[in-house]
């Protein structure tokens, strides 16, 4: 079993510097009211990833570290998880440490290795069950209460849960779609119209990728067809020469002359020699351009009627790229992404008939499962309501009776409901049970939801009672409790100490606590003193024994260390604590 050894505190709320050595069966942690008690309450929140408060440095320090040293098993969950993230086990302890900054930042390691905080919050699972104030407070809410009871029934409950709550989040998703689907009827009719007419217009042109880009060429070429002739018919002449102009000079000519007078000295110097060369490679170029020229010329269509079919064509076109595309290509992309919308669309009307027995078929489906969930519920009432029951008669309570109150309220519509025992029902992600802790405090006391019906320290003890019976159902190593016992005194308050020491019997409990009934329980003490100045230092928490322990109790008992009659209280206590069984 995992057992918190140590806690080292510096730097955190009214702690400078203090350890905290607890027992690894039940330790209470005791002080004036003030002292620094709740710290412990702090630091071990932080230790387990609990939320990092800036305001929790202690001022004029840079940051507040925790320290935590926990002696596990091989194959201990904790033990396993901090593995998994890269930590080590070393001679059994586990070393965990937070750090929160004055700035607020945080950090955090396991087993010597840097960790997100959220894996402390993973071992938080399975190391420590924290109860305080808010605690009790939370158990006065019926989601809570569900909550726990679920937690009792254990498999009986999480198998059906489990499938139900997959269904419940498909059946969430269904609706969503066939909402949307139905409500934007009208707005989806007129998209596809709109498509319709847009993909008929690109159909009627039937465009070609590209095509826009070479009928403007064409375009330019015709529209200048006369220039354009003119000009190469020149070009021409001036490389080939004119036929009609037999003493004309042409750049064929010139070349060809001047590659006939190198290449008769050209076996004298190979530098000529290469220029020579060179002067070839230009008479047979110039011959090649002069005779794509001649063809061009020829080639070239001045026709005005193939103009006029040109500019018709890209006027088509171009009313095109005017509604779907900056050019051809894009209205091309268009079309054929709005093809695939439209599919869709027309498509919606089946899809309709799809998600709407999809989802009768889920509702169905849930309401088989929310049945389950409200017999596994109804059972396991039965018997987590007698173990509390049971509980409360060792607190002070013999007469006390806690039961179950499990409801569904009725759906205003078959639609907006499941059907739980031939009832259309309203539910949500948990089922459709609504569920309720009553307490009879005494015997023709009508059961009553604790919310109303319980006082603080009947709250508290039921609290605890609750707690105890999880023990025995789904144990943890460590119980933490801050103050659970507020509003308890007298026998109540003996029992609850009692009661606090059996459950240590089977794991570690540390309790803060302002009661001397509870604290004489202890199988070990801690008192938490403050210096002059405020603070806590290593000195200010200490393990309190023999006569120190006395003190401390006759203290909390009559707020007087050295009155006598306080003193012989205290010892009564402890001795009490020392025989009961």
């Amino acid at each position: 079993m995992s057992v918190l050894e140590e806690m080292r505190i510096r730097s955190l709320g009214v702690i400078d510097d203090a350890v905290v050595e607890l027992s690894p069966g039940f330790t209470a942690v005791t002080g004036e009211t003030g002292a620094g008690k709740t710290m412990v309450v702090t630091s071990l929140g932080l230790l387990l990833g609990g939320r990092a408060d800036p305001a929790l440095v202690r001022i004029g320090a840079k940051a507040a570290v925790v320290e935590g040293r926990i002696t596990v098993s091989p194959g201990d969950a904790a033990a396993v998880r901090a593995e998994e993230a890269g930590g080590e086990v070393e001679d059994g302890a586990l070393l965990v440490s937070r750090t929160v900054s004055a700035e607020g930042r945080s950090r955090a390691h396991l087993g010597g290795r840097s960790v997100p905080v959220g894996v402390l919050a993973e071992l938080a699972d399975e190391l420590v069950a924290v109860h305080g104030q808010t605690d009790q407070q939370g158990l006065l809410k019926p989601a809570r209460q569900r909550q726990a009871l679920d937690r009792y029934a254990g498999a009986g409950v999480d198998g059906p849960l489990t499938t139900y709550a997959a269904a419940y989040r498909r059946l969430r998703a269904v609706v969503t779609e066939l909402d949307e689907l139905t409500v934007r009827a009208r707005e989806r009719a007129q998209e596809a119209d709109l498509l319709r007419f847009g993909l008929d217009e690109v159909a009627a042109v039937e465009p070609l990728p590209g095509e826009d880009t070479e009928l403007a060429a064409e375009a330019e070429r015709l529209g200048h067809a006369e220039a354009l002739a003119s000009a190469a018919a020149l070009a021409h002449a001036a490389l080939a020469g004119d036929p009609e102009d037999q003493e004309g000079v042409d750049a064929t000519t010139v070349v060809a002359a001047a590659g006939r007078s190198l290449d008769a000295v050209r076996a004298h110097d190979p530098a000529l020699a290469a220029l020579a060369d060179r002067t070839g490679e230009i008479s047979i170029l110039l011959a090649d351009v002069a005779g794509e020229l001649a063809g061009y010329a020829d080639q070239l269509d001045a026709d005005p009627l193939r103009l006029a079919a040109v500019e018709e064509r890209r006027a088509a076109l171009t009313a095109l790229t005017r509604k779907y595309g900056e050019d051809i290509t894009a209205v091309l992309a268009w079309a054929q992404e709005g093809a695939s919308r439209l599919t869709e669309l027309e498509g919606d009307d089946d899809r309709i008939g799809e998600l709407t027995a999809e989802r009768d078929a889920l509702r169905g489906e849930l309401s088989v499962l929310g049945q389950q969930l409200t017999d596994a519920r109804t059972e396991a009432a039965d018997r987590f309501a007698a173990a509390v029951t049971e509980e409360l008669a060792s607190l002070a309570m013999p007469h006390a009776r806690v039961s179950f109150a499990i409801g569904q309220s009725e759906a205003p519509d078959e639609a907006s409901g499941i059907d739980i025992g031939g009832r259309s029902v309203l539910y949500g992600p948990s089922g459709a049970d609504e569920v309720e802790l009553l307490l009879a405090p005494h015997p023709g006391a009508q059961p009553r939801p604790i919310a109303k019906g319980a006082s603080g320290g009947e709250l508290s003890r039921v609290m605890l009672a609750v707690e105890v019976v999880f023990a025995g159902s789904d144990p943890v190593p460590t119980y933490l409790f801050d103050e659970v016992d507020a509003g308890v005194g007298g026998k109540a308050a003996v029992e609850v100490g009692r009661r606090l020491a059996k459950l240590a019997r089977s794991a570690q409990v540390v309790v803060v606590t302002h009661l001397p009934q509870v604290a004489a329980f202890a199988d070990r003490q801690l008192l938490v003193e403050k210096t002059v100045d405020g603070s806590v230092t290593s000195s200010g928490v200490t393990v309190l024994e023999g006569e120190d322990r006395v003190r401390e109790l006759s203290r909390m008992l009559a707020g007087q260390e050295d009155s006598e009659t306080a003193r012989a209280h205290a010892e009564e206590l402890l001795e009490t604590a020392r025989t009961s069984g």
